[in-house]
């Protein structure tokens, strides 16, 4: 069990890396654009892989409130929800969310990684804390299950 406050965007993007490395059967975002996140990189790609290889259906979901930067910068990131669509969701959250300013990856019901505004660095990195964590995967479940828009559901053609 660990708890560890972020507050510079180096701790931040270190503190991705750390919380993806132990996914071992979800990967659950919420976030504003996925523009920090910097999902694109080699690293990071092959974690998310990992687990689209070996997860369930839904074990990559992905809301975003607003998903045009994604799908203009993040074409790797868009190729896995394509390829592997039966295992990954991922939506635009509606205009009345809009005005939620947090960001959080939750990882396995255990790990978490919570920044409280999302033009901030700070954040909350919880590791092996399942209890702390339930309240923002039911928080997560709200926002998915009112979330629209389906983001990156193309279909592969011959």
């Amino acid at each position: 069990m660990a708890r560890e406050l972020m507050t510079s965007w180096a701790d931040y993007q270190a503190a991705i890396d750390q919380i993806l490395q132990l996914a071992n059967e979800h990967i659950f975002i919420y976030d504003e654009d996925l523009g920090l996140l910097k999902l694109e990189s080699p690293a990071r790609l092959d974690q998310i892989k990992r687990i689209l290889l070996v997860g369930k259906s839904d074990c990559l979901q992905i809301a975003l409130r607003n998903a045009q930067p994604m799908t203009r910068n993040n074409p790797q990131t868009l190729n896995l929800l394509t390829v592997y669509n039966h295992k990954t969701k991922a939506r635009q959250t509606p205009p009345t969310l809009a005005h939620l300013r947090d960001s959080m990856i939750l990882i396995d019901g255990k790990h978490g990684l919570i920044r409280f505004d999302r033009e901030q660095p700070r954040s909350k990195l919880l590791i092996e804390e399942a209890g702390e964590l339930r309240p923002y995967y039911h928080r997560f479940q709200e926002i998915i299950d009112q979330s629209g828009e389906t983001i990156g559901s193309g279909t592969l053609g011959l």
